[in-house]
């Protein structure tokens, strides 16, 4: 029983799966087989590559690199997500994360659940929601969820931490590069996110979603919207990321050779909510395993978040604030509440 990797869902939470089927039965929330596939937005970013937003005071660019930062910007406020190619992060450093990624799930669950496994600092390894009362409430999912300085913590071996680490490092580039993009849009100033987002602020969390054999009606993922400025997600091909949009729920069309960049709910208090951060959730398979991986791309604590127009629609606050009213309102009421409770 020792080398099983699957963390005990059911076992745990006995109460929640009681006569499952009756009570999602008597909800409307889980509808989550009936659900159109969407395109999110393509964007090429090699037509931003060498766009240096400090040298851009003259505005001499290229009409393409105009074009796409239009796109971005199109996408962000009608979508709130989009995918991008050419984004820098060549495939080979992807594949080795994924490998890495896949080495550590496929680790006993009593090893994972250890308190310092691999040197990690206490709660990195998550699975399950404690707080759920119901199972609107409930993720069929595990993940590491390390700080960006963290992950040179990692001892299993050089390749684990190398391979991790640079994936990390190429994401928080492009990251920067994305946020700088869009906050020129907004009129922000060109040091706004390299002050305000370094490393140490922001964090990777790998996901693992294992097979579930109560797939439509138990979330691999709850739903919930990202507080963060935005996030950068890998997925491989087995797809179940779906959004909101309008007020249906889309699939995501999975596809390992691109990244999916979504809004988080820092850039639409930022943007005064041109910009979207749009809920979001994952379905869990009833057959395989599905990986991702996501870069959150934060500010620091004392990062004050200030609308860069007006008249403003949410006061301003610090990332701190914001962390501390949402994990207030989880612990109240088992959900996000968010951006909310920030309207003027």
């Amino acid at each position: 029983m020792d080398d099983i990797i699957e963390p005990p869902f059911q076992e745990t939470y006995p109460t929640l799966f009681e006569n499952f089927s009756e009570k999602a039965a008597d909800e409307s929330w889980f509808g989550m087989d009936d659900v159109e596939y969407c395109e999110l937005p393509q964007i090429d970013l090699s037509r931003l590559h060498f766009w240096n937003l400090e040298n851009d005071e003259d505005g001499s660019h290229s009409e393409d690199f105009d074009k796409c930062r239009k796109e971005m910007a199109v996408a962000a406020s009608e979508w709130g997500f989009f995918q991008v190619v050419n984004h820098g992060i060549p495939q080979k450093v992807i594949k080795n994360m994924k490998y890495e990624q896949k080495k550590l799930f496929h680790q006993p669950f009593c090893k994972k659940a250890e308190e310092s496994f691999m040197n990690l600092s206490a709660n990195s390894y998550r699975w399950g929601n404690p707080t759920a009362t119901c199972l609107r409430q409930f993720s069929w999912s595990e993940a590491f969820h390390i700080p960006h300085t963290d992950i040179s913590r990692l001892d299993e071996c050089n390749r684990t931490r190398s391979s991790i680490g640079l994936f990390a490092t190429k994401a928080a580039s492009l990251a920067q590069r994305l946020a700088e993009c869009l906050g020129h849009n907004l009129g922000a100033k060109s040091s706004y996110f390299r002050d305000n987002c370094l490393p140490s602020s922001s964090y990777l969390r790998m996901n693992r979603y294992p097979p579930c054999p109560l797939s439509f009606d138990v979330y691999g993922l709850m739903p919930h919207t990202d507080s963060d400025f935005l996030t950068i997600l890998y997925q491989d091909q087995v797809g179940g990321l779906q959004l909101r949009k309008d007020g249906k729920w889309l699939s995501v069309k999975p596809n390992p050779e691109v990244l999916i960049i979504n809004i988080g709910d820092l850039f639409q208090a930022l943007s005064n909510g041109v910009y979207k951060s749009i809920e979001h959730r994952v379905v869990a398979h009833s057959e395989v395993e599905r990986f991702s991986a996501a870069y959150f791309y934060c500010p620091s604590h004392e990062a004050v978040i200030e609308s860069f127009s007006k008249p403003a629609v949410y006061r301003k606050f610090s990332f701190k604030e914001y962390r501390q009213q949402v994990q207030k309102d989880v612990r109240a009421t088992g959900d996000k509440i968010g951006l909310s409770r920030f309207l003027l």
